[in-house]
């Protein structure tokens, strides 16, 4: 039961890593000259999205890698 769980979660979690990615690849695509050649200090709003999907794709592939070391730790001590 419990390996269920987990292959359950890794999956939720790759799945959630692509969506944040799909979705930084869009936010990057929008990001215009406009934006790029701003004088305004600091980041810019396009950028400061594309770091939040990049910092969500992030947690999601180390979730993944969690459960799948958890797994793995489970399999081995039977």
């Amino acid at each position: 039961m419990g390996n269920v769980l987990l292959v359950i979660l890794i999956v939720a979690a790759a799945l959630g890593a692509v969506a944040y990615l799909i979705r930084g690849i869009v936010v990057f695509l929008k990001t215009t000259e406009e934006d790029l050649k701003s004088d305004a200090t600091g980041p810019s709003q396009s950028s400061l999205r594309q770091n939040k999907m990049m910092m969500g794709r992030v947690m999601m592939q180390a979730l993944a890698i969690l459960a799948v070391a958890l797994l793995l730790l489970f399999n081995n001590s039977k």
